[in-house]
């Protein structure tokens, strides 16, 4: 049975796992959230590629032979470097789903909302100028956003607010398409079409990504069909510690289990009191220094910043 890794800065990569979950229940799965270090949108890319690459250690230490990078900012950062240093894995990352957007607009006006990492990123600048030359692209960061679904406040006044600022202008400019740049958003999309209403097409990169999977494991002959039942694992860096190397392991294996599991994780509250529960274990140095730092290139290496003097070396 393949074991697939999917990993995100926080709750965001919950939404791709249901759906991977939903149209292949025959492979294991092991979700890392990174909500020690989320949201990444606002860290340099090399502070990104050094946490996607202890991420992408500790996955394979799970014997995960296909990974999904389910974060369009750690796909920008990570995704070329991971593949070329790891060539035994197959990685799928988020492409910002430029082409279909351009495919549907008639007003040849698109809206993309994203985080500034993913905008500064080569990967969002090289679909651009493939596919969009023809099309007027207006971005939006939508500072605050992540924070607020992390939190599960999908609904918020402080949200709408967030999504307002950020739409509103757009529709004064025409736009008929809008591009979720982060795998967080599609949390709210119920509260972006009732700002942005019927008439604009709001564009979810999930279904493409879920058939690249599907793709990718037919090509290798790793879409097997076993008559045992799949194994979730979910591992979320919590920081409840202060030292960020302390994370809370779930197994879930019975069909209530994994009930339990996207009721209380894929709504989006993925809080330490969640993690807390008595079916948790802890493991330790997720993230140790020499691990952040072994593989990375001189060029993009960087030190680690101590939270409290206390913890400095």
């Amino acid at each position: 049975m393949t074991n697939i890794g999917v990993f995100d800065s926080g709750v965001g990569g919950l939404w791709i796992l249901k759906h991977l979950k939903a149209e292949l229940p025959s492979c294991n799965y092991v979700f890392f959230g990174d909500q020690e270090h989320v949201p990444y949108g606002g860290r340099s890319m090399e502070e990104i590629l050094n946490y996607s690459i202890a991420i992408t250690k500790f996955l394979i230490s799970k014997d995960c032979k296909v990974i999904v990078i389910a974060c369009n900012t750690a796909s920008a950062a990570s995704l070329k470097y991971l593949r070329i240093q790891f060539p035994d894995i197959i990685f799928i990352g988020m492409e910002p789903a430029i082409k279909p957007a351009v495919e549907v607009t008639h007003t040849k006006k698109v809206g993309v909302l994203a985080t500034k990492a993913t905008f500064q990123g080569e990967l969002y600048n090289s679909v651009v100028e493939r596919f969009a030359q023809d099309v007027e692209i207006f971005k939006d960061t939508c500072d605050g956003l992540v924070s607020q679904i992390e939190k599960g406040d999908f609904d918020s006044k402080e949200t709408n607010i967030i999504l307002e600022k950020a739409l509103l202008p757009m529709l004064k400019n025409n736009i008929d398409t809008v591009v979720l740049g982060c795998t967080h958003y599609p949390f709210v999309i119920p509260q972006i079409k009732e700002i942005v209403g019927d008439k604009v097409n709001v564009i979810d990169p999930t279904g493409a990504i879920i058939r690249q999977v599907s793709r990718v494991l037919n090509e290798n002959n790793l879409q097997n069909v076993s008559l045992r039942i799949p194994h979730y694992q979910l591992i979320a860096v919590t920081g409840v510690s202060g030292s960020g190397k302390t994370s809370l392991v779930y197994d879930v294996i019975s069909s209530e289990g994994q009930r339990l599991f996207f009721e209380n994780f894929v709504g989006g509250r993925l809080s330490s009191a969640r993690l807390s529960r008595p079916k948790a274990s802890r493991i330790e140095g997720l993230f140790p220094r020499q691990l952040l730092h072994e593989h990375v290139p001189r060029r993009s290496r960087w030190q680690l910043r101590p939270r409290h003097p206390d913890q400095r070396h």
